[in-house]
C-alpha cells in the first residue's frame, strides 16, 4: 500500500462565486484524491485533501492558480490527520 498524507489548505483572494469549489472537486477527483471543499464566511475557501504525497502536492500547486475566473492571492497549507475511512 502506498503512503497516504492529508493536508488542509485555506485559499485567499477572489475565490468565492467563481466556480472554485466545483473546479477544485473536479481536479481532486481527476487526480484520485479524496477530501472536501467549502466556502468560509471570511470569503476564503477551505480544502482538505488526502492521497499520495504526489497527488496532494499536485492539487495544492493547482490551488495556487485555481480556475481562470479566480484571483488567488495566498494559499496557507498545514498537515492534517489522515482519515483511514476516507473513500479511495
Amino acid at each position: 500500500m502506498s503512503h497516504v498524507i492529508r493536508a488542509r489548505a485555506v485559499v485567499r483572494g477572489r475565490v468565492q462565486g467563481v466556480g472554485f469549489r466545483y473546479t477544485t472537486l473536479s481536479r481532486a477527483r481527476m487526480l484520485g484524491a479524496v477530501g472536501w471543499v467549502r466556502n468560509l464566511p471570511s470569503g476564503e475557501v477551505e480544502v482538505e485533501v488526502q492521497g499520495s504525497p504526489e497527488v496532494v502536492e499536485n492539487l495544492i500547486d493547482w490551488l495556487r492558480v485555481g480556475p481562470r475566473s479566480a484571483i488567488v492571492t495566498d494559499v496557507g497549507v498545514a498537515p492534517a490527520t489522515v482519515d483511514p475511512d476516507a473513500d479511495r
